[in-house]
């Protein structure tokens, strides 16, 4: 990211010095770790204004320093990692964590919609987000419309129609079939309504270093820091990134009420991991494009879906008006559906066969019996997620050693397919 941030600084340098002051961690020169549940008021008045603040009953001051309370609430390592995060997310001004990606999704959707409203959804979702909105949102009341990803027309008419709108959620590229939406139509359509939804981006796959929905008109970017972000696939976390105030507290609120913070030390780890998203996203990504154009040539695999092979125009317009570079997902459908699929798992060697993305290392799943498991066969072939497909996380390994990899583990399912 070119753009400086609001502070004057780049990304790059802001990440390491905003939001942190260290006079107040004796002098060290990267934060500590704050593990107390409670912490003590400078004053009687103190304790009535942090209080007054946290239930809404007053707005702080610009620049005013409030006390801390306890840790369901707030704790320093969680502010330093909030203020860190905010210059990574072009255009945004605050951030709130959580103790993972499905956290932040529920408590931002229920800080936005209740019984009676209705959430827009692009599908495929990442199926943990499908099941949410199945099993806990459509039986307290909420209406939730499914809206093929990529097809722009199709969800201008449902953000239009839709009654009750309250939420639009976007997954770009859509988990695992890699379709782009486009975020900036999406958010000029629901500036049309009257009251604006609010527009919300699950930037998971790309951000934030290759998209960043906030630019192009999204009120909240979503994250499974657990991710990308963390990079290791040593911990869990989430992240809800905007820029209005309102939903902003609005979601702190939600957060205290269901105590669902991120905790000190997984703040401490996270905020040391900040720095290098970029580092490491830029270099799964080229590493991740050799791979999939390698696979493409391969007679085993029927279609690799990964953003710099789209076909589609419209697709390729998405792309390149919206992400900076490609990423480091790909999802390959295998010639000889099912079998062949677990072969192929079955035969990696360097890559592992699990669920998750985004760290280091090269990870492998069938998302019809894992992740999206859980989806109804309509929602499959909607998706197009079949018995064949595979969906590769590609880490930071020598891309010739896993393209030698991958390539063995194709001829191996080529022979079982039948």
């Amino acid at each position: 990211m070119s753009e400086r941030h609001q502070s004057g600084s780049h990304p790059s340098t802001a990440v390491l010095t905003r939001g942190f002051d260290p006079r107040l961690s004796v002098g060290s020169a990267r934060p500590a770790v704050f593990r107390s549940s409670t912490y003590v008021f400078s004053s009687p008045e103190a304790a009535e204004r942090a209080f007054d603040l946290l239930s809404g009953r007053a707005k702080p001051e610009p620049g005013e320093a409030v006390d801390l309370i306890y840790s369901r609430f707030n704790h320093p390592n969680a502010q330093i990692l909030e203020d860190q995060i905010v210059p990574l997310e072009e255009g945004s001004q605050w951030a709130v964590v959580f103790n993972s990606g499905m956290a932040a999704i529920m408590t931002t959707l229920l800080a936005c919609v209740g019984q009676g409203g209705a959430i827009v959804h692009t599908a495929p979702l990442y199926g943990g987000t499908q099941n949410l909105l199945h099993k806990f949102f459509e039986p307290i009341g909420v209406r939730c419309v499914p809206v093929v990803a990529g097809r722009g027309a199709e969800l201008d008419q449902a953000i239009l129609t839709t009654e009750g709108l309250r939420v639009v959620l976007i997954e770009t590229p859509a988990n695992p079939t890699m379709v782009m939406t486009d975020i900036r139509r999406a958010a000029l359509t629901a500036a049309r309504v009257e009251p604006k939804p609010v527009v919300m981006v699950d930037n998971t796959f790309l951000g934030p270093a290759f998209q960043h929905p906030i630019v192009h008109g999204a009120d909240v970017v979503l994250y499974s820091a657990t991710k990308y972000l963390g990079g290791f696939s040593d911990l869990l976390a989430g992240v809800a990134i905007g820029v209005d105030a309102g939903l902003e507290a609005a979601v702190r609120s939600r957060r205290g009420l269901y105590g669902n913070i991120l905790q000190p030390d997984e703040c401490w780890i996270l905020d040391g991991r900040l720095p290098t998203v970029s580092l490491r996203m830029n270099r799964q990504s080229k590493n991740a494009q050799r791979i999939a154009e390698g696979l493409a040539r391969r007679t085993e695999v029927r279609k690799v879906y990964y953003p710099t092979l789209f076909d589609d125009p419209e697709q390729i317009r998405v792309r390149l008006s919206q992400t900076d570079y490609p990423g480091a997902m790909i999802a390959i459908d295998l010639e000889g559906g099912k079998r062949a699929a677990f072969e192929f798992l079955r035969s990696l060697k360097l890559a592992h066969n699990a669920v998750s993305l985004g760290g280091m290392e090269t990870l492998a799943c069938h998302p019809k019996t894992t992740t999206h498991s859980g989806c109804s066969a309509v929602e499959l072939e909607i998706a197009g997620i079949t018995d064949g497909l595979v969906r590769i996380s590609v880490g930071v390994e020598d891309w010739r050693d896993l393209m030698r990899d991958m390539e063995q583990a194709l001829a191996a399912a080529a022979a079982v397919k039948t």
